[in-house]
């Protein structure tokens, strides 16, 4: 299968710029997206008689406040407008359309797999392909799953430098290379308006002709494409996750295809927190691989001489003085002896 010609394109573009800027920039794509790319806001038009509303008013006032997810409430003069609507950030498209309250609004910024894909990327995935689908799908899911395992081992991050002022990190997870798929059921109806979401503008009749389809998410959940299963082969998975892997143009993010993905995160906050973390981690590892402050005591070699040597006969049973009194007594006793014979 071929890249689609508007995504073909911008690869391509992508591609020989960042040839050019190579020595510039060694961010990976992916990273460079994590650290600098801010989400666009997805819009929530309502009436505009809903500012007179104390309910409405209430339930809308997280969102225009310090509210995290990449939102933004807009008021619409229509008269004929009775309910909110949902729409992307550059497009027109009516992801959603009813009536607003509790229920819906936490349906509209909040999934599980929205949770795990948030926990994901925060985590140092690289790339995390949600593959949108059904049981009957499982196999198809898991050569994706397993073609990414193989690329995940023979591809290659490229060489940073750290003392190039261009190609600086920001706060977050540990650079690594790391492919994941996430897997959402199109039946699920607590993810439908989440898969509406992966399918982007350019594919809005995916879910609602239950196509099975993938995209790979990145960053602050960038959407790079969306393809149907029936025509994502190897080659596409390989050449999409390695442009995401290798070097980027460090240009303007809406230069680059793709759209984005409404999650309820506050980003710079996250990251600072991971950032935090991991130091907090590596100082606990360093203290336990650290010598005590208290130097070992050198450890003393105690080297047993042996007596020296005694002259011979000193103790063998009798002194030298003891022997030459018996010696002279034997003499005089002999001589005594001799005289009393000769008388």
């Amino acid at each position: 299968m071929r890249l689609p010609s508007r995504l073909r394109a911008g690869l391509f573009l992508s591609v020989i710029l960042a040839t050019g800027v190579a020595s510039a920039c060694t961010i990976p794509v992916f990273r460079y997206a994590l650290d600098r790319w801010e989400a666009d806001p997805f819009r929530l038009v309502v009436p505009e008689k809903w500012a007179t509303d104390r309910d409405m008013v209430k339930l809308l006032v997280p969102l225009r406040g310090n509210g995290t997810a990449n939102l933004v409430v807009e008021e619409s003069k229509d008269p004929g407008l009775g309910r909110a609507k949902w729409l992307f950030p550059h497009d027109d498209v009516v992801l959603w359309e009813g009536a607003l309250d509790e229920a819906s609004l936490a349906t509209l910024l909040d999934s599980p797999v929205r949770r795990e894909l948030i926990r994901r990327i925060l985590a140092g995935d690289s790339v995390v392909w949600v593959v949108a689908a059904t049981e009957g799908d499982r196999e198809k899911v898991e050569h994706i799953a397993s073609r990414l395992s193989f690329l995940e081992q023979v591809a290659e991050l490229p060489a940073q430098n750290p003392d190039d002022p261009d190609s600086q990190l920001g706060p977050g997870p540990e650079l690594r290379l790391k492919f994941s798929v996430l897997p959402l059921s199109l039946d699920d109806p607590a993810e439908r308006l989440f898969a509406r979401m992966l399918a982007g503008p350019p594919h809005a009749d995916f879910v609602e002709k239950g196509t099975p389809f993938a995209s790979p998410v990145f960053g602050r959940g960038r959407v790079l494409g969306a393809w149907a299963l029936e025509e994502l082969d190897d080659l596409m998975v390989e050449d999409t996750s390695l442009f995401l892997t290798g070097r980027c143009s460090c240009r303007v993010k809406n230069e680059n295809p793709g759209w984005d993905l409404l999650l309820n995160v506050d980003w710079e906050g996250a990251l600072e927190a991971v950032s935090a973390d991991r130091e907090a981690d590596s100082e606990i590892s360093s203290a336990a691989v650290a010598p005590s402050e208290m130097e070992a005591s050198p450890v003393e070699t105690v080297v047993i001489a042996p007596p020296p040597a005694e002259a011979p006969g000193r103790n063998s049973g009798l002194s030298r003085t003891t022997l030459a009194g018996i010696g002279l007594a034997l003499i005089f006793a002999l001589a005594g002896w001799r005289l009393w014979r000769v008388r």
